[in-house]
């Protein structure tokens, strides 16, 4: 694979495609439930640590709800908060980021820029590593925003094998619930921070991250396999690879596939990632609304949310007091939508991302279609603080969530956890031999499934 030729562009230039960035960006106003929530909320109290939020006083509270959690406990929408419904909150934690990652912001983070180029794409110049804006600012500052989600903070390694499998459960208006078991070998192959690990893969190419998947359990759909290949050249269309069993081969699928749903789910591959947003920052940008606190699941919930539906308030799917308290979050709240080019037969007509501050991850979403009508929410819980061998304690890609289409009565669930409580494997604590870059990382090791 090679890399497209770099833009040369002048300061002069730059500056004039950031400027009709701005412009474009100011073009579109945030769906109306958005513009409304923004307005009622612009001055925020807080919430004594010990709350219980219930039924009967939630109403007290909805200044840190998203209009999504609002509409759930409203109740008007088939999916809705239950009667018995308990959220309580305690003080905010919040984790460092690792060391590593920490310095390379620090030390690289100043020398990125954000392009406009001429076909009306997105991009950035000058990362290294990193939080690629460690301050984000206008001009440009939703975009920014939506950088540091892409470049935010992951091991080098995250694998859950068959013996600690993740799960996806879906749900219809019926109650009928479907669940398919899932292995994964995510691996991040440049822009590494992680100490002891090379800040490129040798064995990558042009890649900076991969994402393999294949299905366990039901057993009529086991060795169907997934590989997305992300390159370090953001204007590289993703690589999207099927393994089909039954053909014993692998087919490249369609740019179009974005759209597609994952594992049968509610989340296509455009959202289906940790950090709340998985399509690169070519085509796509954001518009900045604003800063706010808002509801969220403490990241150090404990490992129960493998035992579903079990430890999930049904048929809601809400996570229950036993996965520990909720806390006030602060959140970047940004607007992201494909460039104006690539809009026309796009799922999505706006994404409201919430991204937590901290960890720059999107921890709540309002998925909103072409005619700016509520079509999805994505919330419930969130990522988890785990233990990264030489690292410690830090708050990364183990996730649990919830994924509700509004419109057509169906949902989705989703746990990194599995049934027994075991987490993700990360780094140095992985098997061997998921280490191997070619065999979970390149086209050619789909072709070795099933030998």
């Amino acid at each position: 694979m090679k890399h497209m030729p770099t833009v040369a562009l002048t300061s002069g230039v730059l500056l004039l495609f950031a400027c009709l960035g701005v412009a474009r960006a100011q073009d579109y106003q945030p769906p109306e439930e958005s513009q409304q929530w923004l307005k009622a909320t612009e001055h925020q109290g807080t919430i004594t640590s010990g709350t219980k939020i219930t039924m009967q006083n939630w109403q007290q509270y909805k200044q840190f709800m998203p209009p999504g959690m609002i509409s759930l406990f409203e109740g008007k929408y088939f999916w809705k908060m239950p009667p018995d419904i308990e959220m309580n909150v305690r003080e905010t934690k919040v984790y460092p980021l690792p060391k590593g990652y920490s310095e390379a912001s620090e030390k690289y983070g100043g020398q990125t820029r954000v392009m406009h180029l001429p076909n009306g794409r997105n991009d950035i110049e000058g990362y290294v590593a990193g939080r690629p804006f460690p301050n984000p600012a206008d001009p440009d500052k939703g975009y920014k925003i939506l950088a540091n989600v892409w470049y935010s903070y992951l091991p080098y390694l995250y694998v859950n094998t068959p013996q600690n499998t993740a799960s996806s459960c879906t749900q219809d208006r019926f109650g009928n619930i479907s669940c398919t078991t899932l292995t994964f070998v995510y691996r991040q192959v440049a822009y590494n921070t992680d100490p002891g690990i090379p800040r490129e893969d040798p064995h990558a190419g042009d890649a900076w991250y991969t994402e393999w998947l294949m299905v366990q359990e039901p057993e009529q759909s086991r060795y169907t396999a997934n590989l997305l290949i992300f390159h370090k050249n953001n204007q590289l269309d993703q690589d999207s690879y099927v393994f089909v069993p039954a053909l014993r081969r692998s087919l490249r699928l369609a740019v179009s596939a974005r759209c597609a749903p994952v594992a049968g789910s509610d989340f296509v591959q455009d959202d289906y990632n940790t950090k709340g947003f998985n399509g690169g920052l070519a085509l796509f940008d954001a518009k900045y609304l604003g800063t706010r606190k808002i509801l969220a699941v403490g990241n150090d919930y404990a490992n129960v949310t493998g035992e579903f539906p079990n430890n999930w308030y049904m048929p809601l799917g809400w996570p229950k007091p036993s996965w520990g308290p909720f806390e006030l979050r602060d959140v970047d709240i940004i607007d992201v939508r494909r460039v104006e080019s690539q809009r026309p037969g796009y799922c999505y007509g706006s994404r409201i991302m919430y991204v937590d501050k901290a960890f720059t991850y999107g921890i709540w979403q309002e998925l909103y279609d072409d005619n700016l009508k509520l079509w999805k929410i994505f919330g419930g819980g969130g990522a988890h603080v785990v233990d990264v061998p030489r690292i410690g304690r830090v708050v990364t890609n183990s996730v649990a969530t919830a994924g509700w289409d509004m419109q057509n009565d169906h949902a989705s669930y989703f746990s990194s956890i599995d049934k027994q409580g075991h987490d993700v494997l990360f780094n140095e604590n992985a098997p061997a031999e998921y280490h191997d870059t070619a065999r979970y990382s390149t086209p050619s090791g789909l072709m070795q499934i099933m030998r």
